[in-house]
C-alpha cells in the first residue's frame, strides 16, 4: 500500500510501479479528497517513464480499509508518525526509499515544483519499487522499515 498526502503523485506512481511488477497494491492519501486525478505533472513524466497514470483517482485515507498482512509503504516519517496516531501498528509501516539505492528516507512531495524534481522524484520511486519487488521476489519478506 503506497501512501503520501494527496495520493496524486508519488504514491499514485509508486501504484504504478508494483502493478508492472506484477505486486498486488494499491494507494492512498493522508489528506487527500476521493477521485482526484493525477496531476498533470505526475501524468507526463510517468507517461515519459512508460506507465500511465490517466486512469488513476485518488484514494482518502477514510475510504481505505487496511487488512491484516498489509505493508503500508511512506514516502516520509511524518507519514509514519500519521499512521502510528491513527493506530496502524509501527511494525506494519515502512518507508518506501529504504530501497532505493542509494538509500532516500524522505522523498519529498513534487507538487509545485520542476518538471525536473518530478523526474528525480519519480526515478527514485521506481528504484525503490524495483529493490523492494526484488526482495520479494527473491522469498524475502520486506520487515518495516519505518
Amino acid at each position: 500500500m503506497f501512501v503520501c498526502l494527496g495520493n496524486i503523485n508519488r504514491s499514485a506512481f509508486g501504484h504504478a510501479v508494483a502493478q508492472r511488477h506484477g505486486l498486488a497494491s494499491t494507494s492512498f492519501g493522508l489528506a487527500t479528497t476521493t477521485g482526484a486525478p493525477a496531476t498533470p505533472a505526475a501524468r507526463r513524466v510517468a507517461g515519459e517513464m512508460g506507465y500511465s497514470l490517466d486512469e488513476h483517482r485518488a484514494t482518502a485515507i477514510a475510504d481505505f480499509q487496511r487488512t491484516p498482512g498489509d505493508l503500508l509503504l511512506v514516502m516520509e516519517l511524518r507519514h509514519a508518525h500519521r499512521l502510528i496516531a491513527r493506530g496502524v501498528p509501527a511494525d506494519a509501516i515502512a518507508l518506501l526509499g529504504h530501497w532505493a539505492r542509494p538509500m532516500h528516507y524522505h522523498i519529498h512531495d513534487p507538487d509545485t515544483l520542476s518538471i525536473e524534481y518530478f523526474r528525480s522524484c519519480f526515478e527514485t520511486i521506481q528504484a525503490a519499487v524495483h529493490g523492494l519487488a526484488a526482495e520479494l521476489q527473491a522469498g524475502d519478506s520486506p520487515s518495516a522499515k519505518a
